[in-house]
Parts: C-alpha cells; structure tokens; sequence
C-alpha cells in the first residue's frame, strides 16, 4: 500500500462505518519515522505536540520490531523460532507471549483455510530456497516429499495453560506470512502506550491507522495494484481504526526455464500457487490477521477465496489475471466500505 492524498477525483472510496472526526489535542503536528527490519522498510507518522521527545519514541518503535525479529525470525539463528525447528523431539517450550499469540492466531487461520496457511510450512519454503538458504535450482519430488512429511499445522500442540509447544520432531515452524502484520500491531500498542494515540504505522506495505490527523482527516492510503497505470482511479481507503495488508505474486516470483514461480507455496501439495490470482488485499481490524488471510486466500485462488472470504465475512478484494490485463473481485463485507 502506498499513502494518498483523497481527491475529488478518486472514484472509489472506502469508509469504517463510523469516523471519528474529532481533532487531536490543539498544538498537535504529524511526525515522521523510519527505519529497516525484516529484510524491509518501516515508517511511522504520528500526531504528536511540537516539541515531541523523538529519541524514546523511535527506540519504542524499533524496540517492538526488534522484539519480533528477536523472536519470529528465520533469518536469525538465535531466534525463539530457529531454535525450537533445531529441537529435539518430544521437548517442550515455552514460548514468549507475543510469540504464542501469533502461533495461535496463525493455527486459527489454518483451520479455518485448512491447511491453505500453514504455519509450519518452513521445510517447504527452505525446500524451494525462498528461506535464509537460496537454492539456484528447482526442488526434486523426493525432497518434495520430505519436506511436506514434516509439515503439518495439525501437528502443532500448543498449550495454552503453560504456554508452551511441543515439538514433535522435526516441525519447522516460518512466521513469514503473519509476523509482519503482528509488527505493525505491537508498535501500535506501544504507541498507544505512549500516549500518541492517532498514528499510521506500515511495516513493509503492511498498515495500521489509528485515531486522525490535526486537520481532522483521516490516514488515507491507496491499495496496490499490480498494474497501477492500468488499474484505472485509485481504490483510497481511510485507515480509521483498520489495518491492511496485501499478499501477490507480483511482489514475489523467481523465473527459472523460462517459467514464472509465484514465492507463495501452497502448503498442501508444496508448489508455488498458479491459479492466476496477482494479489489479495485484505481489511482488518488487527493487521496480524490481515497479514494471514491475505495470504491464506492467496492460496486459495479466486474461486475458493472469494468463497470462503464471504463465507466469514472478511473484507477482502481479489485482483485476477485476464490476458493482458487484470479483474478486480470483491467480498460483500470489502464492498461495505465503499461509500
């Protein structure tokens, strides 16, 4: 997603059912912060008064993302996360509360899918070399295989009494597809906490938007599109206590032999999507599960996501490959928004 200005000429809109027009407290300015983590970029703006102590409110910021990295990362050997896929079996581990939180949202969304997002997938990605370690050729079906029989969102046994998950043997757990919204939601906590209660948090394209700016406006933001000059007026959206994350192969594909692979695996059979669909965008109220379903659906394809995406009411806008162009695809509840 990108930051917009809304317009007279935008054609499409889309609202929360109520916004709070109020203004911050008087005095107030919008804020900018930036930084890197997750292999990626992050920004936030804030309302906050003139002479805003900067220093604690980045470490704030990057603290929260730092958290998550810390915990959630494939990348990082030391992580919460590596150390429980390099575990033995049948040992048990205690897991961070921010840590558990994600997993269990990210089971949830198994089941509902299921199995489309699976967050135990990680054999399968580092399989097709989408992980810390690249591979410069294509998967064998034995190593296919291997991979899938280590998978399994069913095999995950999380006690929520303890906190604590068991590793059965072998699982290996990637986060990719959710920790980053859960970023966005942890540094609007602490934000929140702070005090800086209107703010516009984005973790790599993922967003969050709370309260309004000093004008009274809201956080205004234009949803992706693979073909943007193509994609005829811009769909706006104002992030009024919303998040919003989009999940595509246009962001994300490898060309070997002259085919394209989308770096999105169906965790069901441990093959690249190819159904056609470029991208999902999905609006929630928590961007972790914004993050998931737009994954999830992704998954899914056209027919099968926008199925269940109106089966559980989530807001979600589907953008399909026809020839040389695109074909947009909404849920009820996406169509709710427009106003």
């Amino acid at each position: 997603m990108s930051l917009a200005q809304a317009s007279a000429t935008a054609r499409r809109v889309l609202l929360p059912a109520t916004l709070d027009r109020a203004p911050p407290p008087l005095g107030g300015r919008v804020h900018g912060f930036t930084g890197r983590t997750m292999g990626t970029t992050w920004s936030v703006r804030l309302v906050a008064g003139v002479r805003l102590a900067r220093e604690p409110v980045f470490r704030a910021i990057q603290g929260a993302l730092d958290e998550v990295v810390a915990q959630m990362s494939t990348w990082e050997p030391g992580s919460t996360l590596s150390r429980f896929n390099r575990a033995e079996a049948g040992t048990w581990h205690p897991l961070p509360a921010e840590f558990h939180e994600v997993l269990a949202c990210a089971r949830a969304v198994a089941e509902r899918s299921d199995g489309a997002f699976d967050p135990t997938a990680g054999a399968l990605v580092d399989a097709w070399g989408f992980g810390p370690a690249p591979r410069g050729e294509l998967p064998r079906a034995a190593r296919l295989a291997q991979a899938r029989a280590r998978a399994g969102w069913r095999r995950l046994d999380l006690d929520p009494a303890r906190r604590a998950l068991l590793q059965p043997g072998r699982l290996a757990l990637d986060l990719s597809a959710i920790a980053k919204g859960f970023g966005v939601d942890l540094v609007a906590r602490r934000l929140h906490a702070l005090g800086l209660e209107s703010h516009l948090v984005e973790v790599g394209g993922e967003l969050r938007g709370s309260g309004v700016k000093p004008d009274g406006r809201p956080w205004w933001v234009q949803l992706e599109h693979p073909d943007a000059e193509a994609g005829g007026a811009p769909v706006l959206l104002a992030l009024h206590g919303l998040s919003v994350a989009t999940s595509g192969d246009y962001r994300r594909w490898f060309e070997h032999a002259g085919t394209r692979y989308s770096h999105t695996i169906d965790p069901r059979d441990g093959l690249p999507i190819r159904h056609g669909l470029a991208a999902v965008t999905v609006i929630h109220a928590g961007c972790m599960q914004a993050d998931a379903w737009s994954t999830a659906l992704n998954v899914l394809g056209p027919v099968d996501g926008t199925a269940l995406a109106g089966r559980l009411g989530l807001a979600a806008r589907f953008v399909v490959r026809r020839g040389a162009g695109f074909e947009e695809r909404t849920s009820v509840a996406f169509d709710q928004f427009l106003k």
